[in-house]
């Protein structure tokens, strides 16, 4: 008997974000393999008895080929288990999703996706700013700071990057900060745009960071923060400097 998959997005990281569905999922999952961010409190609703496995990427550190990640899902589900795949924000979003599913897609396994709060929302209910602004900031565009490699990706849109009427939220870009807002500045993007600097968003140990696009360049350039973060700038992110 094939079991089936479940992909439940966690949220940032405080349990009380989770959806009603996540915690259902939670509650009758026979072995949930889940992210480091989605670890801690948000465990406490797994069922007594359901298999914990670890399966989370960081930056810099040791961590499960995405290879061995999805055969684990598949070899748990052939096995008829009713399987969670614990993923931090939401599943979608910068999470290798796709390279799961068509793992089970392969092996003819069902799945089913739980949308979740990103953590770029989070950080800017945490910071008290909208995503948008009517007339100053009529779009929103995400971006991962990181290729594979760790380093800038070659082939991002500067152009669009750098509209002084959108809202970016950089993914995974601490590393790579410092160089990405050198590129925008010369693209022509105002070296007093407003930055936002999120760590650790939904945790106890939560810290926003509140500067301009070429003073967050020094700052990350000499910082050695390992806590996750996002770095939102545009004109969003005006309140969070008033």
């Amino acid at each position: 008997m094939t079991g089936f998959v479940s992909f439940v997005s966690s949220g940032p990281g405080d349990p009380e974000l989770l959806t009603l569905k996540a915690v259902a999922r939670l509650a009758a999952a026979d072995v949930v393999l889940f992210d480091d961010l989605s670890s801690g409190p948000i465990l406490a609703h797994v069922r007594a008895g359901a298999d914990l496995i670890g399966v989370g990427k960081r930056a810099g550190r040791a961590s499960p080929r995405q290879d061995h990640v999805s055969r684990l899902l598949v070899d748990h589900a052939l096995t008829g288990l009713r399987v969670v795949r614990l993923k931090s924000g939401d599943s979608g979003m910068f999470g290798r999703l796709e390279e799961e599913t068509d793992a089970l897609d392969a092996a003819g396994i069902g799945y089913e996706i739980i949308p979740g709060v990103t953590s770029a929302s989070a950080a800017a209910a945490a910071a008290g700013i909208p995503l948008t602004r009517r007339l100053t900031a009529r779009r929103v565009q995400f971006v991962t700071g990181a290729d594979v490699s760790g380093g800038l990706p070659g082939d991002l849109n500067w152009a669009a990057l750098a509209d002084p009427q959108a809202t970016t939220v950089v993914f995974m870009g601490k590393r790579t900060f410092a160089q990405m807002a050198a590129r925008l500045m010369a693209e022509g993007m105002a070296a007093d745009t407003p930055c936002l600097l999120a760590e650790a968003v939904g945790h106890p140990d939560q810290r926003l960071t509140r500067l301009t696009l070429a003073t967050m360049a020094a700052h990350l350039a000499g910082a050695a923060s390992t806590a996750p973060a996002l770095i939102l700038y545009g004109p969003l992110a005006q309140g969070a400097l008033d």
